[in-house]
């Protein structure tokens, strides 16, 4: 047997199958896409079918040389990114360039990163899926045609640089009207009874006011809520009757892509781009002690609840073997997946069931232990019994009014044994209650409240709302939230979303001017229509012709009448110097308000939006600037200053008169050259870096601090500052030192 080639798409892979496979595999990374659209014009041939002119990505011609060779070598090519659309487009992009130096290529996909699935993969290789191509295809060619023709638009009327795509602008939408819906919301008082009650056995409980006169208890303020309390005062309160029942509760499918982002969200804080990160490190594969690298989940991108079944067996075994056959269910648990979803692989699950998170726990990262007992423990409670509750209500009278207090006990945990409830998801024991028994009142509280606006859309609500109205795809929404974050379209607050002024502006001009483009049915539509070109119903080029049809004049109109907003956005507030009219404005550093009457006035200040969405200007402290020496040209005082972009350089008080400024340095020789020092700069998406103020003659660069040194153990001439959960630490940037500094060192 001659050489085979395995092309997978990321380096991580090739380790952990290299590591079942014999000598006879080469096994090589495409490093994800190897061609895209080119980036500095559309690309797209409309007028020839929308052909597309791909490009080799500038940074993956290395890459691409390496392939080419290596399947000139090879007796067989086994294309092998991911099983879905986007791995589909990597392997027809490879194939592309490689066909003319390999001798025979297949496409072979694999669920799971395990000797068993890369081997079954091998012996059973198929031919490159045209349809799934061509989808992926689409999906490119109309964000491309969305992004590239809106854009400009954008440009002209509020501020260059900025951008419009096809599905997150529609993500926006609902973040702004959301937003808007909160800004109109009127609160409604009402008020709410709670008591305390105790029966002939402990412990109290208490009771919620469900009626009054009859009917459904609304007491709408402070008055009617005395009268109900004065009309109680002295009257007995009496167990009118007391319903108990058994329930039970079935456990939720194992998790898809979704599903584990809002679970993740809501349970460990993860944003989605953060747990989808962790989950493809678990994919690939991760060193878990005397077993090596080793596969820990099946892949994360999948809408499909099915699990294969081998993996329902094994997990019968293990639960029968580790908790008893009670925790069974009679009929093994099959989940149907939501109309429209992807059937191609399973749900997310663990590889081995038998591979516990507590087996793993010491030799994994905190986040990665975490997500991964999430995906076990609901892998494993999906094929559980359910758990059995006795449920108790009891309505209680007293004078006009009526009460209703619910208890439970817990008869058989089933699948909360592997997946526990949370304290806030349980309600406390009943103690044993009869009608006709008289109650102690040991406590009335009545409480003021009032109705609370819609809530803002947090990571996991805004996912399963895309999901539920079919925007987007799973394996998208990390990138769409990370898109409106990075476009400074919306901002966290308290982990929720507020769209910024510069969001809501967008999102204003691309509802009147596309109003089809930015409506939810149109994109959840052009979503099934791509699944239809994924099945071989539909033709690609004809979807894409449609939509132009329309998109074409609409963009026409759009060029003509949308109108300029680069002057501003009207505040609603007058000038406190001149009395004009104060606009918004957006600038480089983000929005602000600006007189009208510029350049005669000029007045500027921050703003921040109230809840009610009105404006209301920030008076500006003055900055404070530490004093570091004297200006060389005028002798002012020189200052260290922040940069547009966030890092630190020492400036002369004198500017704008004197414009001295210098590089703020560390005061760390440069390691490389020993000529310059180390100084702090920050790329235009202002990340802070250290780098030798002797470039371009000394490219020497880091992302840690440094800080003078020597280290003690290696004798590195610098150390660095190392920021993690734990706070900040000083350690030795050699390899294999292992140095930390501890309080007290010198």
């Amino acid at each position: 047997m001659g050489k085979q080639l395995i092309i997978v798409e990321s380096p991580a892979k090739v380790k952990t199958i290299k590591k079942f496979l014999g000598p006879q595999y080469m096994v090589q990374a495409s490093v994800g896409h190897v061609r895209d659209l080119p980036s500095s014009s559309l690309g797209v041939d409309e007028a020839n079918d929308f052909a597309p002119h791909y490009e080799v990505i500038d940074n993956k011609k290395n890459v691409v040389s390496e392939l080419r060779a290596a399947a000139s070598k090879a007796d067989t090519v086994y294309l092998a990114p991911d099983p879905d659309r986007e791995g589909e487009a990597i392997a027809w992009h490879v194939a592309e360039l490689i066909r003319d130096k390999a001798k025979d290529i297949k496409r072979i996909q694999f669920n799971e990163i395990t000797a068993k699935a890369v081997k079954e993969a091998l012996a059973n290789p198929r031919e490159l899926n045209g349809h799934l191509f061509d989808a992926q295809q689409a999906r490119r060619v109309l964000d491309r045609l969305v992004g590239y023709k809106i854009s400009p638009l954008l440009w002209k009327s509020i501020k260059r640089g900025i951008s419009a795509g096809r599905v997150q602008s529609v993500a926006l939408r609902l973040i702004v009207e959301r937003e808007e819906a909160r800004e109109v919301f009127k609160p409604e008082e009402y008020w709410l009874f709670k008591a305390l009650l105790a029966a002939d056995v402990p412990p109290p409980f208490k009771a919620e006011l469900a009626k009054v006169g009859g009917k459904k208890a609304v007491v709408s303020n402070a008055a009617q809520a005395q009268d109900i309390e004065d009309a109680m005062a002295g009257k007995p309160f009496v167990v009118e009757s007391v319903e108990e029942k058994e329930r039970e509760r079935a456990p939720q499918p194992p998790f898809i892509t979704s599903t584990l982002q809002q679970a993740a969200n809501q349970r460990l804080s993860y944003t989605a781009k953060r747990t989808m990160n962790i989950a493809q490190r678990l994919y690939e594969g991760v060193e878990i002690g005397d077993r090596g690298l080793t596969a820990l989940i099946t892949y994360m991108r999948t809408d499909s609840t099915r699990i294969a079944d081998e993996a329902r067996d094994a997990a019968k075994a293990f639960i029968e073997g580790n908790f008893g056959k009670d925790y069974l269910p009679k009929r093994a648990r099959v989940y149907k997946a939501k109309g429209g979803a992807q059937d191609a692989h399973e749900a997310i699950r663990p590889v081995d069931v038998n591979i516990t998170p507590d087996e793993v726990k010491t030799h994994l990262p905190p986040e990665q232990y975490n997500l991964y007992r999430l995906i076990w423990a609901r892998f494993v409670a999906s094929q559980m019994a359910g758990a059995r509750f006795h449920d108790t209500t009891a309505t209680i009278s007293c004078a006009h009014t009526q009460w209703k207090a619910k208890g439970e006990r817990l008869l058989f945990a089933g699948f909360l044994a592997a997946m526990p409830r949370g304290k806030d998801e349980t309600d406390a024991e009943l103690p044993p209650l009869t009608a006709g028994q008289t109650l102690k009142l040991e406590k009335l509280d009545k409480e003021q409240k009032f109705t609370q606006p819609p809530a803002r859309f947090s990571e996991a609500s805004l996912v399963r709302e895309l999901e539920e109205l079919g925007i987007g795809r799973p394996s998208t929404y990390a990138a769409i939230i990370s898109t409106l974050q990075d476009r400074e379209y919306v901002s966290l607050k308290e982990r929720h979303f507020v769209p910024t002024d510069l969001g809501r502006v967008v999102c204003t001009q691309l509802v009147e001017h596309f109003g089809k483009l930015m409506d939810v049915g149109f994109t959840a539509q052009m979503e099934e229509n791509l699944d239809k070109v994924a099945d071989g119903q539909e033709q690609w080029v004809e979807l894409l012709r449609r939509f132009s049809e329309d998109f074409n004049p609409t963009l026409a109109a759009a060029s003509k009448n949308m109108k300029s907003l680069k002057g501003g956005m009207p505040a609603n507030l007058p000038c406190p110097e001149c009395g004009k009219d104060l606009l918004i404005k957006f600038g480089k550093a983000g929005a602000f308000l600006a007189c009208s009457g510029y350049p005669e006035c000029r007045y500027t200040s921050n703003f921040e939006r109230l809840e009610d969405g009105t404006v209301e200007a920030v008076a500006q402290e003055k900055p404070q600037y530490e004093k570091v020496g004297e200006c060389p040209l005028c002798g002012k005082d020189l200052v260290i200053k922040k940069s547009r972009t966030g890092s630190s350089f020492i400036a002369c008080t004198g500017y704008p008169d004197c414009k001295h400024a210098a590089p703020l340095s560390t005061g760390v020789p440069c390691p490389r050259c020993g000529k310059g020092s180390l100084v702090e700069k920050s790329t235009k998406r202002g990340k802070i870096f250290y780098s030798c103020d002797q470039y371009p003659q000394c490219d020497f660069a880091l992302w840690d601090k440094p800080v003078p040194g020597p280290c003690p153990r290696c004798n590195s001439p610098y150390l660095v500052e190392k920021k993690s959960r734990e706070g900040t630490k000083v350690i030795c940037p050699v390899k294999g030192c292992g140095y930390v500094k501890e309080d007290g060192d010198g």
